[in-house]
């Protein structure tokens, strides 16, 4: 299924679609302000466990993040981190950003790793924006690729719907995407080490 939504006045009966979606388990395609993403519940293993086998990845080799409303979700998944991070985030947030952080013992199960890190997104995205907020937790994420060697990323969601439609159970048509991924930017230690320059400039 596909649902095309305006990037900037989401009509609430298409919220609530989304929402009743992720309530019952889906895996879903969505906009952010970088690449097209494929998302779920943080809450939720079985979907977790779909995305995993959709990108053909194990759970010790996971990179995912989480993407938040705003900053004042983050306490509640993460250790204390600097002054200088946190003073990077306000100025770049919402935007094109992951920002690696330390996880804490709030953070679901299903997710923790050796590294006891996560990645933390806050999109630039009124869709996104608007989806968390009515779920009131955060969305696990992942980028989605292409397979063509030169075009990595995908950007027409009606493309992305031919190709992954069979694979999910929405995908969130928010107008086109961009080529270019979300800047990494670890603050695990107290200086910022930019991991992946993408889309976001500091």
């Amino acid at each position: 299924m596909i649902l095309k939504v305006h990037p900037e006045n989401p009509a609430p009966r298409h919220l609530k679609q989304i929402i009743d979606v992720i309530h019952d388990g889906g895996v879903l395609i969505i906009p952010t302000d970088s690449v097209y993403a494929i998302a779920c519940d943080i809450h939720n293993t079985k979907a977790y466990e779909r995305i995993l086998q959709l990108k053909g990845i194990k759970k010790k080799d996971a990179n995912f993040s989480f993407l938040f409303h705003d900053l004042s979700q983050l306490s509640d998944f993460t250790l204390p981190f600097s002054n200088a991070c946190f003073k990077e985030m306000r100025k770049v947030l919402p935007g094109p950003f992951t920002f690696i952080l330390k996880a804490n013992n709030k953070v679901p199960k299903i997710f923790h790793n050796k590294k006891k890190t996560i990645g933390i997104r806050i999109p630039d995205n009124l869709i996104v924006a608007e989806i968390i907020n009515e779920l009131g937790n955060p969305l696990m994420t992942t980028s989605l690729k292409g397979d063509d060697e030169i075009l990595e990323y995908m950007t027409d969601p009606e493309l992305i719907h031919e190709k992954y439609g069979h694979l999910v159970d929405l995908v969130v048509d928010g107008g086109y995407g961009d080529l270019t991924p979300s800047t990494v930017i670890s603050c695990v230690n107290d200086d910022l080490e930019v991991i992946r320059q993408g889309k976001g400039v500091i």
